[in-house]
């Protein structure tokens, strides 16, 4: 009985997931309530947990509960840490959940509402969630080695050092894009600032609450820091209105850029437990509960999607982004669908605390469930604003003119009616003195986040509400930010300890400070060419971040292709061998349009020459042409790094098939380099638990 009441229930919500996801593929030229977005999303993911992640774990990995992870047996206190696996599950999420959920599904809602959702429910389940647990297993079994250093390990010198550089240079260039977008959220808006700021010291409060004043006492700790945070929201508040105290927070893009760096570089050398654990542990409650808080809103208004469920935009002519639906749409939602960052943490951070391998999936499945449900809320908080508000925030004055009369009149000719006295109105109610062209889509988000809120709980708090919600972002950002620079540093650890083995050491100061140095060198020159950049940067960065963070997931589930194959588990490989084949065709597709197309707007190499034409002929105004110069050399620099990438990804690609039709043929391949079982000591303590 009890069986069949399962079976049904089951049965029940695969056929309410089936009808809200027809509704919304299905729907044309009517509105659409946003509660078919919830339903879909829910139904979609509980089904892919309950079963699809439960097969992968007990099937095709095989987890095993009584082996102790790395985080045991290699124990230093500093960086491997057996950790609580709830705060492993917060940092692992608070880590992952950068500005791609956030940021990706807000700027590819310029395709309207369809391509995006659709990307994001089934690229998450049958991918995303796929690559991230399996990373996390394969690092786990491999003593939380990197994933560059297991593709050396696993696939040989070529595609191995291949994979190790083409890693660590795409690592460069996500963290470059994380820094652009928090620093354009918190540019001269002091509240803003003024909060990410109050973060830092909060979260080593928590860290030394918990590891000297109350050890274990982990509520105490995190009902303290959710205190403090709430607190850091409405004290923004209060400096911003204080003439004096306001100008020590009201920055320039570049001073918040050397600023962002200096964090990361702290984040990357200081003790895990100190700063990186609490801060993402502490994050993770803010950006739970603020999502929780939006679905509830969402359930309590249902508002109406106000986007088209496609635009005329697929054709290429976005004023957001140039390019075409495919592929476009989906290197645009990066990491709400799947992310190659993801297994960077997977096989960084977060093997070295966890406890127990049956953890795995709910960190890794799980937290990427909870990621791609995060992308729906920013589709949503997007699309129910007016279209024409969306356009005028987030395109560029490059494309729609400075003045806001010129913008607006651009926008509407789109057949997105907008005025300058709604625009204006809409900024007052905010707290902020404008809101045209602020690109990189976090303060789009931060509207659409704070009007759902406003009419769910107080209209008079918008501008308390926006401010949340920027700080919501940031920390978003910031986390993933700390946590790939620490990664970074593993990374390149792994790499010059293959010249040097004592570099390997990730406890040997002299090495975490000077790879620490060189990381954040790497990832700081990419954010200054983006914050200098006039068209906001998102231009310039976010398509070649897109490219590189989907070549990076495609190279984890190359190894992972492999290393299943070496299992002698070949029948299972389709499990990461198809979104492997997707990867590869989308990636390669959008590089090859990066280019080698003659349309400025989305070939590099032809935006860079128009550029050079244009400052040869004196058709500059002064002030763009004394920078132009440098953004060509910066156009002509990503133009390169997508070759550069595409080459790294197809030569990784055949170097696997290699390695794999040398084993099925019965040649001598490398051995695996899984370690030996050994039993786990904090078994029973688990097993009581």
């Amino acid at each position: 009985m009890n069986k069949l009441l399962k079976n049904s229930i089951w049965i029940l919500i695969a056929a309410l997931g089936a009808a809200a996801v027809g509704g919304i593929a299905l729907n044309r030229g009517e509105s659409i309530n946003t509660l078919w977005f919830v339903t879909a999303a829910l139904c979609v993911y509980a089904i892919a947990y309950r079963f699809y992640a439960a097969w992968i774990a007990a099937t095709v990995l095989v987890i095993d509960e009584t082996r102790a992870t790395p985080a045991e047996r290699l124990d230093n206190g500093r960086d491997f840490v057996p950790t609580n696996k709830w705060i492993v599950f917060g940092h692992h999420f608070a880590a992952i959940a950068g500005p791609g959920p956030l940021v990706g599904p807000t700027l590819a809602a310029q395709f309207g509402y369809l391509p995006g959702t659709l990307w994001i429910l089934f690229g998450a389940v049958l991918g995303g969630c796929v690559q991230d647990m399996v990373t996390l297993f394969l690092s786990t079994r491999r003593d939380a080695k990197s994933l560059g250093q297991m593709a050396r390990d696993e696939l040989g010198a070529l595609g191995g050092t291949a994979a190790l550089i083409g890693t660590f240079a795409i690592m460069i260039i996500l963290i470059a894009v994380l820094g652009l977008v928090v620093v354009n959220a918190m540019k001269h808006s002091p509240w803003a600032t003024a909060t990410v700021s109050a973060t830092i010291p909060i979260a080593m409060i928590v860290g030394l609450y918990m590891r000297s004043f109350r050890p274990s006492q982990v509520l105490e700790a995190s009902a303290l820091g959710v205190i403090l945070l709430l607190l850091a929201v409405v004290g923004g508040g209060w400096i911003d209105h204080n003439p004096t105290l306001r100008t020590w927070f009201d920055h320039e893009g570049l001073t918040l850029a050397w600023w962002v760096m200096a964090y990361g570089f702290a984040a990357a050398i200081l003790p895990v437990w100190l700063l990186l654990a609490p801060r993402d542990y502490l994050s993770t409650y803010v950006k739970l509960g603020t999502i929780t808080l939006l679905a509830v809103a969402i359930i309590m208004l249902q508002p109406t999607v106000k986007m088209p469920a496609v635009t005329q935009f697929i054709d290429g002519t976005g004023p957001i982004f140039g390019g075409k639906l495919f592929p476009f749409v989906f290197i645009t939602i990066a990491c709400g669908a799947i992310s190659g960052f993801h297994a960077l943490i997977a096989s960084g951070t977060t093997p070295k605390l966890l406890s127990n391998e049956r953890d795995i999936r709910m960190i890794g499945y799980g937290g990427m469930l909870l990621e791609s449900f995060v992308a729906i809320m920013a589709m949503m908080a997007a699309t129910v604003l007016d279209p024409g508000v969306f356009f005028a925030i987030n395109s560029p004055a490059g494309v729609v003119g400075k003045e806001a009369i010129d913008a607006v009149a651009k926008i509407s000719s789109w057949g997105f009616p907008v005025t300058v006295d709604q625009m204006q109105l809409l900024a007052n109610q905010m707290g902020e003195a404008t809101l045209f062209a602020r690109t990189g889509g976090a303060p789009s988000l931060a509207v659409g986040m704070a009007s759902i809120f406003g009419s769910a709980f107080g209209e008079s708090m918008l501008a308390l509400w926006y401010h949340f919600a920027i700080m919501f972002e940031a920390i978003f950002i910031l986390t993933t930010l700390d946590a790939g620079t620490r990664v970074g540093r593993f990374m390149l650890q792994d790499m010059l300890g293959n010249i040097w083995p004592k570099m390997a050491e990730t406890s040997w100061m002299p090495s975490v400070v000077l790879t620490s140095g060189l990381v954040v060198a790497g990832w700081g020159y990419f954010l200054y060419i983006g914050v200098i950049d006039p068209n906001g940067g998102v231009n310039i960065l976010w398509p070649l971040f897109g490219i590189a963070n989907q070549m990076l997931a495609a190279i984890a589930l190359c190894v992972a292709t492999g290393i299943l194959i070496k299992s002698d588990k070949l029948k299972y490989a389709w499990v990461t061998g198809l979104p492997l084949t997707w990867l590869v065709t989308i990636t390669s597709a959008a590089a090859w349009e990066k280019i080698a197309s003659d349309n400025i707007r989305i070939g590099f190499f032809s935006a860079a020459n128009d550029l050079a034409d244009k400052l040869a002929a004196g058709a500059l105004p002064p002030e763009k042409a004394a920078v132009t110069p440098q953004l060509i050399f910066n156009l002509h620099l990503d133009g390169w790094l997508t070759l550069f990438f595409v080459v790294l990804l197809w030569l990784i690609v055949f170097d696997m098939l290699r390695v794999c039709s040398r084993y099925l043929a019965g040649k001598p391949v490398l051995p695996l380099t899984e370690s030996p079982h050994t039993q786990s000591r904090l078994v029973e303590d688990w097993v009581r638990d």
